[in-house]
């Protein structure tokens, strides 16, 4: 297990987790939402390859349309 900010929050996950299983786990998956790690935004494309490390500060916000 490695820990890792959650939106704020210290959280343990697995070793060797990708950003979209993480997406998964956290029920999001299909949603509209903008990923930043560490500080950087991390396109869509990438959840699947992206392992997430120790210590990495994740911020998920999900997009919320109106008319």
């Amino acid at each position: 297990m490695i820990r890792i900010t959650l939106n704020g929050e210290v959280r343990e996950v697995r070793n060797g987790l990708t950003v979209a299983e993480l997406v998964a786990e956290l029920e999001l998956s299909g949603r509209r939402l903008a990923l930043e790690i560490n500080e950087a935004l991390l396109p869509r494309g990438r959840f699947g390859e992206y392992r997430i490390r120790g210590g990495d500060r994740i911020e998920i916000v999900q997009a919320i349309g109106g008319g």
